[in-house]
């Protein structure tokens, strides 16, 4: 194991896996690879089932081939649809299983935050997050969207 996943594993202490971790669904849509593979390890190491999206149009794609509980959404992404997009076809088309939303972006003015929720996303993260803050709100969403 490198020194950097062993630093990662540290600072991110798995916690006990329940019914909602084992069976959650998970896509990150983000177009940096390497912030897109830590989320992806920290979600993956307390147990969540992890698919990754570089852009809004691959997302869309993704949503209608794995139906995830929840989405880790950038709004600043490449191509014709942004995260803003994406999140609002979401929460606006039934048939694509109303997944939660959570927002994880640089944009964190208050005009950016109140589109973000008018959009339909369910939290809103500013870059840089608390991982902490993260991993705590997606085993909330995922345990309501359970229930």
């Amino acid at each position: 194991m490198n020194r950097t996943l062993m630093k990662v594993l540290f600072l991110f202490p798995r916690q006990a896996k329940n019914k909602y971790t084992m069976s959650a669904r998970i896509l990150i849509v983000e177009d940096h690879a390497d912030l897109r593979h830590l989320i992806r390890m920290m979600l993956e190491f307390d147990g969540y089932e992890i698919y990754e999206a570089s852009d809004a149009s691959e997302g869309l794609e993704m949503v209608h081939r794995v139906r995830p509980h929840l989405l880790v959404l950038d709004i600043m992404l490449p191509g014709g649809m942004n995260g803003l997009d994406l999140c609002r076809l979401l929460k606006t088309n039934p048939a694509l299983g109303l997944p939660a939303v959570v927002l994880v972006t640089a944009r964190g003015k208050p005009r950016d935050i109140e589109a973000g929720l008018a959009a339909g996303a369910d939290a809103y993260l500013v870059k840089p997050f608390n991982s902490m803050k993260l991993l705590e709100i997606v085993k909330r969403l995922c345990e309501k969207s359970a229930h």
